[in-house]
């Protein structure tokens, strides 16, 4: 007959070793993760800076953003004004030239209601007509040479052909209407009769 008192003290050896081994696989469980608790506060603390670096970055550079917005939208509405006063205003300059002329227009249409000599409203009127034509000229404006020049499809247009033995062909040999330049500009061509060969 077994003694029953040698089988359970087996059973208690047994159990004994079978608690050692689970305190064991508990501190294998319970020491990684304590080890790893820091290093995960690490890996969190770590990205949570780079997060509030990036926040910082984005909030200057968002603000960078608006104050150049702002300052374009201001030159944009700044340029619209000033292309609206040139185009209103940019001959402000040439009319403030021309009043003179025009002063001399009005003063020779008071002086030759009472003349009867047609010499000094010839006079009267050529003068009016050379400071009108200086008064252009120092703002730019220039004839458009023709008689005797070659026919120039640039700054002629030629409106008549005659044919011709006296001058080369090509050859401009009247001015119909004359033409005008601003600068290197051409205003208006100059109506011209060009010679052709017989």
């Amino acid at each position: 007959m077994s003694n029953p008192f040698k089988k359970n003290k087996e059973e208690d050896k047994e159990n004994d070793q079978q608690e050692v081994v689970l305190q064991e696989n508990v501190e294998v469980f319970e020491t990684p993760a304590e080890e790893k608790e820091p290093e995960q506060t690490e890996t969190t603390e770590q990205p949570t800076g780079e997060l509030e670096k990036l926040k910082a970055d984005y909030e200057t550079l968002n603000n960078q953003y608006i104050r150049l917005a702002a300052d374009f939208d201001n030159y944009r509405k700044r340029q619209a004004q000033e292309r609206e006063s040139l185009l209103k205003y940019g001959a402000e300059n040439t009319m403030k030239k021309l009043l003179e002329v025009l002063d001399n227009f009005e003063r020779g249409k008071k002086a030759v209601e009472n003349i009867d000599d047609c010499q000094k409203v010839k006079e009267s009127y050529e003068l009016v007509c050379k400071q009108m034509y200086d008064t252009l000229q120092k703002l730019g404006l220039e004839f458009i040479e023709t008689e005797g020049k070659e026919f120039d499809p640039n700054l002629h247009e030629a409106v008549m052909q005659t044919p011709s033995s006296d001058v080369p062909e090509h050859t401009i040999i009247a001015e119909l209407q004359r033409g005008y330049k601003l600068e290197d500009r051409v205003l208006r061509p100059a109506l011209v009769n060009v010679a052709v060969s017989e």
